[in-house]
């Protein structure tokens, strides 16, 4: 069955930089849209960055355009998204959401708290 498990999520400072995984199985990666969403607390699940399936565009809301980077490896079923100079207002849950023919599917999400 589809699978989405995202990693990589954990505390760091303000100032800091994560890198989030979303490792997909059982169904054809390649094929499919990547999204990383976020939600924090009392708010509602907003999009962080999507790619291509073939890894060759990418899209960013303006608010996240400049710190993060979305990219996949379509080899290792695998989307990343880098995250830099994060603040305190980027805490959020994480989600990875692969897309195709308007079926979505998610990960469960991996905590990022921004703290010092």
């Amino acid at each position: 069955q589809l699978q989405l498990v995202e990693s990589g999520g954990g505390l760091v400072q303000p100032g800091g930089s994560l890198r989030l995984s979303c490792a997909a199985s059982g169904f054809i990666f390649s094929m499919y849209t990547m999204s990383w969403y976020r939600q924090a607390p009392g708010k509602e699940r907003e999009l962080v960055a999507t790619i291509t399936s073939s890894g060759g565009s990418t899209n960013y809301p303006d608010p996240m355009k400049g710190r993060f980077t979305i990219s996949r490896d379509n080899a290792k079923n695998t989307v990343y998204l880098q995250m830099n100079s994060l603040t305190v207002e980027d805490t959020a849950v994480y989600y990875c959401k692969a897309a195709r023919f308007g079926r979505d599917y998610w990960g469960q999400g991996t905590q990022v708290t921004v703290s010092s």
